[in-house]
Protein backbone atom coordinates (compact mmCIF):
# COMPACT_ATOMS: atom_id res chain seq x y z
CA UNK A 1 0.00 0.00 0.00
CA UNK A 2 1.06 3.61 -0.54
CA UNK A 3 1.98 5.79 2.45
CA UNK A 4 -0.85 7.68 4.12
CA UNK A 5 -1.93 9.82 7.07
CA UNK A 6 -5.38 9.10 8.49
CA UNK A 7 -7.67 11.48 10.33
CA UNK A 8 -11.40 11.44 11.05
CA UNK A 9 -12.60 13.69 13.83
CA UNK A 10 -16.34 13.02 13.55
CA UNK A 11 -17.89 11.19 16.49
CA UNK A 12 -20.66 9.03 15.07
CA UNK A 13 -23.74 7.71 16.83
CA UNK A 14 -25.50 4.98 14.87
CA UNK A 15 -28.78 3.20 15.41
CA UNK A 16 -32.47 3.51 16.11
CA UNK A 17 -33.32 6.20 18.65
CA UNK A 18 -29.84 7.77 18.66
CA UNK A 19 -31.14 11.32 18.05
CA UNK A 20 -33.49 11.23 21.00
CA UNK A 21 -30.84 9.63 23.18
CA UNK A 22 -27.81 11.78 22.37
CA UNK A 23 -28.70 15.10 20.68
CA UNK A 24 -29.53 17.06 23.84
CA UNK A 25 -26.27 16.08 25.50
CA UNK A 26 -24.18 16.72 22.39
CA UNK A 27 -25.65 20.18 21.77
CA UNK A 28 -25.11 21.18 25.40
CA UNK A 29 -21.38 21.45 24.71
CA UNK A 30 -21.98 24.51 22.52
CA UNK A 31 -23.49 27.97 23.05
CA UNK A 32 -27.14 28.92 23.19
CA UNK A 33 -27.88 29.67 19.52
CA UNK A 34 -28.36 26.73 17.15
CA UNK A 35 -29.13 27.16 13.44
CA UNK A 36 -31.28 24.25 12.26
CA UNK A 37 -30.59 23.75 8.54
CA UNK A 38 -32.75 21.60 6.30
CA UNK A 39 -34.17 21.28 2.79
CA UNK A 40 -37.72 21.43 1.48
CA UNK A 41 -39.52 20.73 4.74
CA UNK A 42 -40.16 16.98 4.62
CA UNK A 43 -38.78 16.74 8.17
CA UNK A 44 -41.84 18.68 9.34
CA UNK A 45 -44.13 16.05 7.84
CA UNK A 46 -42.42 12.89 9.10
CA UNK A 47 -41.92 13.93 12.73
CA UNK A 48 -38.14 14.36 12.62
CA UNK A 49 -38.35 18.15 13.03
CA UNK A 50 -40.44 17.87 16.22
CA UNK A 51 -38.08 15.34 17.78
CA UNK A 52 -35.00 17.43 16.97
CA UNK A 53 -36.45 20.72 18.21
CA UNK A 54 -37.75 19.10 21.38
CA UNK A 55 -34.26 17.80 22.18
CA UNK A 56 -32.71 21.23 21.61
CA UNK A 57 -35.31 23.19 23.58
CA UNK A 58 -34.94 20.75 26.46
CA UNK A 59 -31.42 22.01 27.05
CA UNK A 60 -32.34 25.67 26.62
CA UNK A 61 -31.26 26.23 23.04
CA UNK A 62 -32.52 29.12 20.94
CA UNK A 63 -33.36 27.53 17.57
CA UNK A 64 -32.97 29.60 14.39
CA UNK A 65 -34.29 27.92 11.23
CA UNK A 66 -32.56 27.99 7.85
CA UNK A 67 -34.53 26.04 5.25
CA UNK A 68 -34.79 25.65 1.49
CA UNK A 69 -31.43 24.00 0.84
CA UNK A 70 -31.73 22.58 -2.66
CA UNK A 71 -30.57 19.17 -4.00
CA UNK A 72 -27.52 20.76 -5.68
CA UNK A 73 -26.64 23.45 -3.12
CA UNK A 74 -25.52 26.73 -4.63
CA UNK A 75 -22.86 29.16 -3.54
CA UNK A 76 -25.57 31.81 -3.22
CA UNK A 77 -27.36 29.59 -0.68
CA UNK A 78 -24.11 29.13 1.24
CA UNK A 79 -23.64 32.90 1.46
CA UNK A 80 -27.27 33.35 2.52
CA UNK A 81 -26.73 30.85 5.33
CA UNK A 82 -23.48 32.51 6.39
CA UNK A 83 -25.26 35.88 6.69
CA UNK A 84 -27.99 34.29 8.82
CA UNK A 85 -25.39 32.62 11.04
CA UNK A 86 -23.55 35.89 11.63
CA UNK A 87 -26.70 37.96 12.20
CA UNK A 88 -28.00 35.47 14.77
CA UNK A 89 -24.62 34.89 16.44
CA UNK A 90 -24.92 31.15 15.87
CA UNK A 91 -22.84 28.85 18.07
CA UNK A 92 -23.69 25.54 16.38
CA UNK A 93 -24.93 24.60 12.92
CA UNK A 94 -27.15 21.51 12.87
CA UNK A 95 -27.75 20.05 9.43
CA UNK A 96 -30.72 17.70 9.16
CA UNK A 97 -30.99 15.98 5.78
CA UNK A 98 -28.93 14.27 3.13
CA UNK A 99 -25.68 15.14 1.41
CA UNK A 100 -26.90 18.41 -0.06
CA UNK A 101 -27.85 19.81 3.34
CA UNK A 102 -24.62 18.60 4.91
CA UNK A 103 -22.49 20.00 2.08
CA UNK A 104 -24.23 23.36 2.21
CA UNK A 105 -23.71 23.48 5.98
CA UNK A 106 -19.98 22.89 5.58
CA UNK A 107 -19.83 25.82 3.20
CA UNK A 108 -21.79 27.95 5.66
CA UNK A 109 -19.48 26.91 8.49
CA UNK A 110 -16.55 28.31 6.52
CA UNK A 111 -18.16 31.43 5.08
CA UNK A 112 -19.68 32.49 8.42
CA UNK A 113 -16.25 33.07 9.96
CA UNK A 114 -14.00 33.79 6.96
CA UNK A 115 -13.40 37.37 5.80
CA UNK A 116 -12.51 36.49 2.21
CA UNK A 117 -14.31 34.71 -0.63
CA UNK A 118 -14.44 30.99 0.17
CA UNK A 119 -15.19 30.11 -3.47
CA UNK A 120 -12.02 31.75 -4.75
CA UNK A 121 -9.87 30.62 -1.85
CA UNK A 122 -11.16 27.11 -1.09
CA UNK A 123 -13.35 25.78 -3.91
CA UNK A 124 -11.97 27.15 -7.19
CA UNK A 125 -8.65 25.73 -6.02
CA UNK A 126 -7.49 23.85 -2.92
CA UNK A 127 -6.75 26.17 0.00
CA UNK A 128 -5.08 26.01 3.39
CA UNK A 129 -7.60 26.52 6.17
CA UNK A 130 -5.91 28.42 8.98
CA UNK A 131 -9.12 29.20 10.86
CA UNK A 132 -11.72 27.16 12.72
CA UNK A 133 -15.07 26.86 10.91
CA UNK A 134 -18.30 27.27 12.84
CA UNK A 135 -19.00 23.97 14.67
CA UNK A 136 -21.31 21.63 12.75
CA UNK A 137 -23.35 18.60 13.77
CA UNK A 138 -25.41 16.52 11.33
CA UNK A 139 -28.44 14.27 11.48
CA UNK A 140 -28.70 12.03 8.42
CA UNK A 141 -32.14 11.54 6.85
CA UNK A 142 -30.97 10.35 3.40
CA UNK A 143 -28.00 8.02 2.98
CA UNK A 144 -25.73 7.97 -0.03
CA UNK A 145 -23.10 10.69 -0.10
CA UNK A 146 -21.25 9.80 3.10
CA UNK A 147 -20.87 13.52 3.79
CA UNK A 148 -21.65 12.87 7.45
CA UNK A 149 -18.14 11.56 8.17
CA UNK A 150 -15.84 13.79 6.14
CA UNK A 151 -15.03 17.43 5.45
CA UNK A 152 -16.10 17.25 1.81
CA UNK A 153 -18.61 19.65 0.32
CA UNK A 154 -19.86 19.86 -3.26
CA UNK A 155 -21.13 23.33 -4.13
CA UNK A 156 -22.46 24.75 -7.42
CA UNK A 157 -21.46 28.24 -8.49
CA UNK A 158 -24.37 29.05 -10.78
CA UNK A 159 -22.77 32.20 -12.16
CA UNK A 160 -19.69 30.27 -13.30
CA UNK A 161 -21.55 27.04 -14.16
CA UNK A 162 -19.07 25.18 -12.01
CA UNK A 163 -19.82 22.38 -9.52
CA UNK A 164 -16.82 21.65 -7.33
CA UNK A 165 -16.09 19.43 -4.35
CA UNK A 166 -13.32 19.89 -1.79
CA UNK A 167 -12.55 17.98 1.40
CA UNK A 168 -11.08 19.86 4.37
CA UNK A 169 -10.51 17.95 7.59
CA UNK A 170 -11.50 20.98 9.67
CA UNK A 171 -14.98 20.85 8.09
CA UNK A 172 -15.69 17.36 9.43
CA UNK A 173 -18.88 17.48 11.50
CA UNK A 174 -18.17 17.42 15.22
CA UNK A 175 -20.82 14.72 15.54
CA UNK A 176 -23.06 12.69 13.25
CA UNK A 177 -26.30 10.96 14.23
CA UNK A 178 -27.37 8.16 11.88
CA UNK A 179 -30.76 6.61 12.63
CA UNK A 180 -31.76 4.35 9.70
CA UNK A 181 -35.43 4.70 10.71
CA UNK A 182 -35.18 8.40 9.82
CA UNK A 183 -34.65 7.31 6.21
CA UNK A 184 -37.75 5.15 5.78
CA UNK A 185 -39.92 7.98 4.43
CA UNK A 186 -37.48 8.88 1.63
CA UNK A 187 -39.06 8.21 -1.81
CA UNK A 188 -37.82 5.00 -3.39
CA UNK A 189 -36.26 6.84 -6.35
CA UNK A 190 -34.20 8.97 -3.96
CA UNK A 191 -33.18 5.94 -1.91
CA UNK A 192 -31.98 4.11 -5.03
CA UNK A 193 -30.07 7.05 -6.48
CA UNK A 194 -28.43 7.66 -3.09
CA UNK A 195 -27.33 4.05 -2.84
CA UNK A 196 -25.89 4.20 -6.33
CA UNK A 197 -23.92 7.29 -5.32
CA UNK A 198 -22.45 5.16 -2.53
CA UNK A 199 -21.55 2.43 -5.02
CA UNK A 200 -20.02 5.05 -7.31
CA UNK A 201 -17.79 6.41 -4.54
CA UNK A 202 -16.51 2.93 -3.77
CA UNK A 203 -15.88 2.09 -7.44
CA UNK A 204 -13.98 5.31 -8.07
CA UNK A 205 -11.66 4.55 -5.18
CA UNK A 206 -11.32 0.88 -6.13
CA UNK A 207 -10.56 1.41 -9.83
CA UNK A 208 -7.21 3.06 -9.23
CA UNK A 209 -3.68 2.15 -8.33
CA UNK A 210 -2.15 0.34 -6.56
CA UNK A 211 -3.32 -2.88 -8.19
CA UNK A 212 -1.35 -5.28 -6.02
CA UNK A 213 -3.20 -6.88 -3.10
CA UNK A 214 -4.15 -4.28 -0.48
CA UNK A 215 -6.54 -3.89 2.45
CA UNK A 216 -8.44 -0.96 0.94
CA UNK A 217 -9.45 -2.90 -2.18
CA UNK A 218 -10.51 -5.91 -0.13
CA UNK A 219 -12.77 -3.73 2.03
CA UNK A 220 -14.10 -1.98 -1.08
CA UNK A 221 -15.14 -5.30 -2.64
CA UNK A 222 -17.03 -6.27 0.50
CA UNK A 223 -18.77 -2.89 0.59
CA UNK A 224 -19.77 -3.05 -3.08
CA UNK A 225 -21.28 -6.51 -2.60
CA UNK A 226 -23.10 -5.25 0.48
CA UNK A 227 -24.60 -2.26 -1.36
CA UNK A 228 -25.79 -4.45 -4.23
CA UNK A 229 -27.30 -7.09 -1.94
CA UNK A 230 -29.04 -4.69 0.43
CA UNK A 231 -30.30 -2.32 -2.24
CA UNK A 232 -32.11 -5.23 -3.86
CA UNK A 233 -33.74 -6.02 -0.49
CA UNK A 234 -34.61 -2.37 0.20
CA UNK A 235 -36.28 -1.97 -3.20
CA UNK A 236 -38.58 -4.85 -2.31
CA UNK A 237 -39.15 -3.58 1.24
CA UNK A 238 -38.00 0.03 1.84
CA UNK A 239 -38.52 -0.38 5.60
CA UNK A 240 -36.40 -3.48 6.01
CA UNK A 241 -34.32 -2.45 9.06
CA UNK A 242 -31.32 -4.64 8.24
CA UNK A 243 -31.06 -3.49 4.62
CA UNK A 244 -31.50 0.19 5.46
CA UNK A 245 -28.99 0.00 8.31
CA UNK A 246 -26.43 -1.63 6.04
CA UNK A 247 -26.96 0.92 3.27
CA UNK A 248 -26.59 3.77 5.76
CA UNK A 249 -23.29 2.45 7.08
CA UNK A 250 -22.09 1.56 3.56
CA UNK A 251 -22.48 5.24 2.65
CA UNK A 252 -20.47 6.39 5.66
CA UNK A 253 -17.76 3.77 5.08
CA UNK A 254 -17.45 4.77 1.43
CA UNK A 255 -16.47 8.32 2.30
CA UNK A 256 -15.01 8.34 5.83
CA UNK A 257 -11.56 8.09 4.18
CA UNK A 258 -10.86 4.52 5.35
CA UNK A 259 -10.96 2.82 1.94
CA UNK A 260 -9.03 5.72 0.38
CA UNK A 261 -5.98 4.90 2.49
CA UNK A 262 -3.05 4.04 0.26
CA UNK A 263 -5.15 4.55 -2.90
CA UNK A 264 -4.64 6.98 -5.76
CA UNK A 265 -8.44 7.22 -6.44
CA UNK A 266 -10.15 8.11 -9.72
CA UNK A 267 -13.09 10.50 -9.50
CA UNK A 268 -13.24 11.36 -13.21
CA UNK A 269 -16.81 10.09 -13.51
CA UNK A 270 -17.82 12.32 -10.60
CA UNK A 271 -16.08 15.25 -12.29
CA UNK A 272 -18.12 14.63 -15.45
CA UNK A 273 -21.38 14.28 -13.55
CA UNK A 274 -20.69 17.40 -11.47
CA UNK A 275 -20.40 19.49 -14.61
CA UNK A 276 -23.42 17.81 -16.18
CA UNK A 277 -25.29 18.74 -13.00
CA UNK A 278 -23.97 22.31 -13.05
CA UNK A 279 -25.47 22.80 -16.52
CA UNK A 280 -28.68 20.74 -16.17
CA UNK A 281 -29.35 20.40 -12.39
CA UNK A 282 -29.89 16.65 -12.92
CA UNK A 283 -30.12 14.14 -10.07
CA UNK A 284 -26.58 13.28 -9.00
CA UNK A 285 -26.94 9.53 -8.46
CA UNK A 286 -28.92 9.12 -11.68
CA UNK A 287 -26.33 11.07 -13.65
CA UNK A 288 -23.62 8.76 -12.31
CA UNK A 289 -25.66 5.72 -13.31
CA UNK A 290 -25.79 6.96 -16.90
CA UNK A 291 -22.09 7.76 -17.15
CA UNK A 292 -20.35 4.97 -15.25
CA UNK A 293 -20.75 2.03 -17.67
CA UNK A 294 -19.83 4.21 -20.66
CA UNK A 295 -16.76 5.59 -18.89
CA UNK A 296 -15.65 2.13 -17.81
CA UNK A 297 -15.98 0.80 -21.37
CA UNK A 298 -13.40 3.44 -22.27
CA UNK A 299 -10.87 2.56 -19.55
CA UNK A 300 -11.27 -1.13 -18.65
CA UNK A 301 -8.50 -2.34 -20.98
CA UNK A 302 -6.06 -0.01 -19.24
CA UNK A 303 -6.99 -1.41 -15.82
CA UNK A 304 -7.54 -4.98 -16.89
CA UNK A 305 -6.46 -6.80 -13.72
CA UNK A 306 -8.69 -4.67 -11.44
CA UNK A 307 -11.69 -4.97 -13.74
CA UNK A 308 -11.21 -8.76 -13.80
CA UNK A 309 -11.20 -8.76 -9.96
CA UNK A 310 -14.39 -6.68 -10.05
CA UNK A 311 -16.09 -9.18 -12.34
CA UNK A 312 -15.14 -12.20 -10.25
CA UNK A 313 -15.20 -10.91 -6.67
CA UNK A 314 -18.13 -8.48 -6.86
CA UNK A 315 -20.42 -9.97 -9.51
CA UNK A 316 -19.45 -13.64 -9.21
CA UNK A 317 -18.74 -14.05 -12.92
CA UNK A 318 -16.87 -17.32 -13.62
CA UNK A 319 -13.40 -16.95 -15.15
CA UNK A 320 -13.47 -20.19 -17.07
CA UNK A 321 -13.64 -19.91 -20.85
CA UNK A 322 -12.99 -16.15 -20.93
CA UNK A 323 -9.96 -14.12 -21.85
CA UNK A 324 -8.98 -11.38 -19.39
CA UNK A 325 -10.48 -8.78 -21.71
CA UNK A 326 -13.77 -10.69 -21.98
CA UNK A 327 -13.93 -11.17 -18.21
CA UNK A 328 -13.25 -7.50 -17.48
CA UNK A 329 -15.86 -6.40 -20.02
CA UNK A 330 -18.41 -8.80 -18.52
CA UNK A 331 -17.99 -7.04 -15.15
CA UNK A 332 -18.77 -3.67 -16.74
CA UNK A 333 -21.86 -5.11 -18.41
CA UNK A 334 -22.97 -6.66 -15.11
CA UNK A 335 -22.86 -3.14 -13.65
CA UNK A 336 -24.92 -1.82 -16.58
CA UNK A 337 -27.46 -4.63 -16.11
CA UNK A 338 -27.73 -3.83 -12.39
CA UNK A 339 -28.42 -0.18 -13.17
CA UNK A 340 -31.32 -1.20 -15.40
CA UNK A 341 -32.51 -3.74 -12.80
CA UNK A 342 -32.83 -1.11 -10.05
CA UNK A 343 -34.67 1.29 -12.35
CA UNK A 344 -32.10 4.04 -12.80
CA UNK A 345 -31.80 5.82 -16.15
CA UNK A 346 -29.29 4.33 -18.57
CA UNK A 347 -29.10 7.22 -21.06
CA UNK A 348 -28.94 11.00 -20.96
CA UNK A 349 -32.30 11.13 -22.73
CA UNK A 350 -33.85 9.07 -19.94
CA UNK A 351 -32.21 11.49 -17.50
CA UNK A 352 -34.04 14.37 -19.21
CA UNK A 353 -31.00 15.88 -20.96
CA UNK A 354 -32.15 16.82 -24.44
CA UNK A 355 -30.40 18.00 -27.60
CA UNK A 356 -30.46 21.65 -26.54
CA UNK A 357 -27.63 21.04 -24.08
CA UNK A 358 -24.16 21.88 -25.38
CA UNK A 359 -22.25 18.71 -24.53
CA UNK A 360 -18.97 20.11 -25.86
CA UNK A 361 -19.19 23.08 -23.52
CA UNK A 362 -19.84 20.73 -20.60
CA UNK A 363 -17.01 18.39 -21.62
CA UNK A 364 -14.56 21.27 -21.97
CA UNK A 365 -15.46 22.48 -18.48
CA UNK A 366 -14.67 19.11 -16.84
CA UNK A 367 -11.56 18.80 -14.72
CA UNK A 368 -9.18 15.98 -15.65
CA UNK A 369 -8.73 13.67 -12.65
CA UNK A 370 -5.15 12.38 -12.33
CA UNK A 371 -6.01 8.91 -11.02
CA UNK A 372 -7.69 7.36 -14.05
CA UNK A 373 -6.24 4.19 -15.56
CA UNK A 374 -6.40 6.01 -18.88
CA UNK A 375 -5.41 9.65 -19.23
CA UNK A 376 -8.60 11.42 -20.21
CA UNK A 377 -8.86 14.30 -22.65
CA UNK A 378 -11.73 16.71 -23.13
CA UNK A 379 -12.27 15.15 -26.56
CA UNK A 380 -12.74 11.68 -25.06
CA UNK A 381 -15.03 13.05 -22.34
CA UNK A 382 -17.17 14.52 -25.13
CA UNK A 383 -17.24 11.06 -26.76
CA UNK A 384 -18.45 9.56 -23.46
CA UNK A 385 -21.23 12.14 -23.21
CA UNK A 386 -22.31 11.46 -26.81
CA UNK A 387 -22.26 7.69 -26.29
CA UNK A 388 -24.39 8.19 -23.17
CA UNK A 389 -27.32 9.35 -25.28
Amino acid sequence: MNNFIFENATKTFFGKGCVKEYLACLSSHYGKNVMLCYGGGSIKKNGIYDEVVESLVKVGKNVVEFSGIMPNPTYAKVLEGARAARENEIDLLLGVGGGSVMDCCKGISMAAVYDGDIWDDFFARPGVMEFEPLPLGVIVTVSGTGSEMNGGAVITNEALKMKTGRDYAKCNPKFALIDPAYMYSVPKRQMVSGAFDTLSHIMEIYFSKPDENNVSDDIAEALMKNVIQNLRVAIENPQDPVARSNLAWDAAMAENRIIKLGKQTDFECHQMEHQLGAYTDCNHGEGLAVLHPVYYRHIYKDGLSKFCRFAVNVWGIPERGKTEEELAYAGVEALADFIREIGLPATLLELGVDGSVDLKEIADSCAIAPGSYKKMTHEEILEIFKESY
